[in-house]
């Protein structure tokens, strides 16, 4: 296997992972190798096929710089100034020059995990053996993420295509010794120092190799694959959260019937049918239609929840196989082709990227938007069958969850705005050169701040849900349900009271929904949900 994730030898001691870095030919790289380098610190070592196939391509790059023909990347400028045909003696300081010259971010950093996650896949591809890279500058790449020193990477300066080119520079930058990068005890520093430090010597770049650094969409795979999993875990959440509110507001159950299901076959729908189901079998509160306000239908927040949530997990599907995809690219211009050809191509341009990180966006607006009705029930007490007024201990005197509420309202109208697509948007570049964008970068951006807020969201539906059931003197709910809010207070999330300072039991609920402790406990019921 080329690229895979092992835990051996000192580094099983100490509990962290370790990638094996291929040419990409047996297998390609998964999803969980990125999280493991990303999220959790993975050490990364180069197969001898990766570095066997760096070595091959770097050979037709040498026989083509010899040439006295213009290939462009190697012996001409870049962009619109690729007319240029560069002399032998400036194409060391070419090649240093765009490096220099395309790290032009601005703004706040971006996070530690996306730099990790970007200069991984980027190394990925530069050992595929098609970029033309010599081996020692991919294993400076390795030695960089492996002695924790992290780019400073800025939020602006990537269109999406030709690569998400600033992010990447600042990365390249950092390899040659410029710059400024955080190292392991989060203290940003001259990158050059810390290289030293670590006993890295700088990479001094030739022919194509700064062009080959830069030109990738993988700051924005590394963000659509940490999306997808965080998504995994809060699209299980909300199917909890969406059960235990059919539990307080008495609704029926028999609407997830897997027979209601399959005369509409879609996997999505099908599957959060199930987990809802699972959370509630053996409930003593499903199916008390007839009380005060008698109703024949719950309501659609309540009744359709699997048909929205199952929507967006179908969306997750096909947004992994669009990574899936990306992972087993080798995305850079130009590329070493296996019959020695070195040729220019449109790969770095990010629309498949970008169209399904929208995707997932407009998705997560959605199901934040049908959390919040439910809650916004559960609070309401001529719609909530006889719960109290905002499920406060003493209505009049105390407002219970009534802010809660404006606080999960105000995250899924923000939620609303980060749908509206980036990759509809293009705007040109580069002397017109580069006259058609992705805006995947932009699209990866505010994909995160929607996944951070559907959290909140889902956090916000679990703390009502959960005090509306404990609020239903003399039913017992299920045991799923039991097990879910035994751990959330034991994760000090309190329960029904009078008045108190609610934010700290909003963010103590947060990150109950975030770590996965919520699917977790009540997994110790019903065994993995879907």
């Amino acid at each position: 296997m080329d690229m895979h994730t092992v835990v051996s030898g000192e580094d099983a001691q100490r509990g962290i992972a370790r990638v094996v870095v291929g040419d990409g030919r047996a297998a390609a790289t998964t999803a969980a190798d990125v999280v493991a380098v990303a999220r959790h610190g993975a050490r990364i070592e180069l197969s001898e096929e990766a570095v066997a196939a760096l070595a091959a391509a770097r050979e037709v790059v040498d026989a083509l710089a010899a040439k006295p023909e213009p290939v462009y990347g190697v012996s001409t400028g870049f962009g619109a100034l690729a007319t240029r045909h560069i002399s032998t003696e400036l194409r060391a300081q070419l090649q240093r020059n765009i490096v220099r010259s395309h790290a032009a971010g601005m703004g706040p950093r971006v996070e530690r995990e996306v730099v990790r996650a970007l200069m991984f896949l980027r190394l990925k591809t530069v050992c595929s053996g098609h970029t033309g890279v010599r081996p020692e500058v991919a294993q400076t790449m390795a030695d960089v993420l492996n002695a924790g020193i992290t780019p400073v990477v800025h939020e602006y300066g990537s269109l999406g295509c030709s690569g998400d080119l600033a992010p990447l520079s600042h990365c390249a930058l950092t390899l040659m010794g410029e710059g400024d990068a955080e190292g392991p005890d989060g203290v940003v520093r001259p990158a050059g120092e810390l290289l030293a430090e670590h006993g890295i010597a700088p990479v001094e770049l030739r022919e194509k190799e700064g062009l080959a650094l830069l030109n990738g969409t993988d700051g924005m795979l590394g963000m659509l694959v940490m999306a997808l999993d965080d998504l995994d875990t809060l699209y299980k959440s909300a199917d909890i959260t969406a059960a235990l509110s059919m539990e307080a507001l008495l609704g029926t159950d028999k609407v997830l019937a897997p027979e209601l299901h399959a005369i509409r076959p879609h996997p999505g729908q099908a599957a959060s049918a199930a987990n809802m189901l699972a959370v509630l079998k053996g409930s003593g509160l499903t199916g008390h239609h007839q009380d005060d306000a008698p109703r024949v239908q719950d309501a659609y927040s309540v009744r359709c929840a699997p048909q929205v949530a199952g929507a967006g997990r179908d969306t997750m599907a096909h947004a992994r196989l669009v990574a899936e995809r990306e992972l087993a690219a080798a995305v850079d211009n130009p590329v070493v082709l296996p019959d020695g050809r070195v040729e220019s191509n449109g790969n770095f341009h990010g629309a498949p990227v970008a169209y399904v990180l929208d995707f997932l966006a407009i998705a997560a607006a959605d199901l934040g938007s049908i959390a919040e009705r439910r809650t916004d029930r559960l609070l309401d007490k001529n719609r909530s069958h006889g719960l109290p007024p905002f499920l406060a201990d003493d209505p009049g005197v105390d407002s219970g969850l009534m802010i809660a509420q404006y606080t999960q309202a105000a995250l899924v109208s923000e939620m609303k705005r980060l749908a509206v697509p980036a990759s509809a948007d293009s705007i040109p570049s580069s002397a017109m050169q580069e006259d058609h964008v992705s805006m995947g970068w932009s699209a990866a951006r505010k994909l995160r701040t929607a996944v951070d807020n559907l959290a909140r969201i889902v956090a916000v539906e679990l703390y009502a849900a959960t005090r509306g059931i404990e609020l239903r003197d003399g039913l017992v709910p299920a045991p799923a349900s039991r097990a879910a809010i035994a751990a959330v207070r034991e994760a000090g999330v309190q329960g029904p009271g009078p008045d108190r300072f609610l934010a700290p039991d909003l963010a103590a609920a947060d990150a109950f929904v975030r770590s996965g402790a919520l699917v977790a406990a009540v997994e110790t019921v019903t065994g993995p949900l879907a």
